[in-house]
């Protein structure tokens, strides 16, 4: 795709995941303007500005980390040293109908989006960034595994809820290392896919069948699934692994009330594959603001 050349970029706060990106779309031939990041693990060619304001200001495009900015208006800068709050004043300088990218929005933002007229693009869901991020998700959520329990993948047995694209991703690895794998699923089409690739399958409602037998649990769903009626049948040794979008699918005050091992785990690529995962973002990114332009 032809890039125009110094076509304007503010990127506000972000992880090692926005380092690559900015590398990366400064080879494309993008002009960026950073806010929130370090400037030693910038490159030369970036202006980092010392506000949020200033970054914002005459930008063609805007990205947020995958995070975003929470309810409390705070922006997710996981390597700065200081907290920094967004407000109204400085994303006001966004000229109307500008793409502002983030993973997920929060109430907050997209209040701030509709009362200023800058166009909000939730991107954690796109197909182009959802499907290959999905890889690291599942490396991850069983690095994880690896590291909390003390025995192998190899010979445990491993139940997946939900099968979509995490789901699908994180099954056929954990089969790979030798588990047992379940799929729990509302779906019958993913049901059936599931049972052709040699997986046990339930249904959601079936969801407490046998789930003491599970040595590994893996929630995808993001709703209230694993919750206090499920956690009283499964044993002790469990560990639960809950990978969907804050606040997850697992009552985890109830699992620790009965002593359950539960960890909300979001956001995986970022922390476990950086690399990989701002080049998922470089990828993507240049189409979707040309087609929002």
């Amino acid at each position: 795709m032809d890039i125009p050349a110094k076509k304007c970029l503010a990127v506000l706060g972000g992880d090692e995941r926005e380092i690559i990106l900015i590398k990366l779309l400064l080879e494309q031939g993008y002009e960026i303007k950073t806010f929130g990041l370090p400037k030693n693990l910038l490159p030369s060619r970036i202006h980092n500005c010392t506000t949020c304001r200033e970054a914002v200001n005459n930008a063609e495009g805007v990205i947020l980390p995958m995070p975003g900015v929470n309810d409390l208006g705070i922006l997710y800068t996981k390597l700065h040293q200081e907290k920094i709050t967004i407000s109204r004043e400085d994303l006001a300088g966004i000229k109307e109908h500008v793409p502002v990218l983030v993973g997920r929005a929060s109430c907050y933002l997209k209040e701030l989006a509709a009362s200023l007229g800058f166009f909000l693009i939730e991107v954690a869901e796109l197909d182009e960034i959802a499907i290959p991020n999905a890889v690291p998700t599942a490396e991850g959520a069983i690095q994880l595994a690896m590291e909390k329990t003390p025995m192998t993948i190899h010979g445990s047995r491993a139940l997946v809820i939900g099968y979509g694209r995490i789901g699908e991703a994180l099954a056929i690895r954990l089969k790979c290392l030798g588990a047992k794998v379940t799929v729990c699923a509302r779906n019958k089409i993913q049901l059936a896919k599931c049972h052709s690739l040699a997986y046990d399958t339930k249904t959601l409602a079936e969801l407490s069948d046998d789930v003491h037998l599970e040595d590994l649990i893996f929630n995808t769903v993001p709703a209230l699934i694993i919750n206090e009626q499920v956690l009283q049948q499964v044993k002790k040794e469990v560990w639960i692994i809950d990978l969907a979008s804050h606040p997850g699918g697992t009552d985890f005050e109830a699992a620790k009330r009965l002593g359950i091992s539960a960890v909300l785990a979001p956001g995986l690529p970022g922390k476990v594959a950086p690399l990989t995962a701002g080049r998922i973002l470089a990828e993507a990114y240049p189409g979707i603001l040309a087609t929002h332009h």
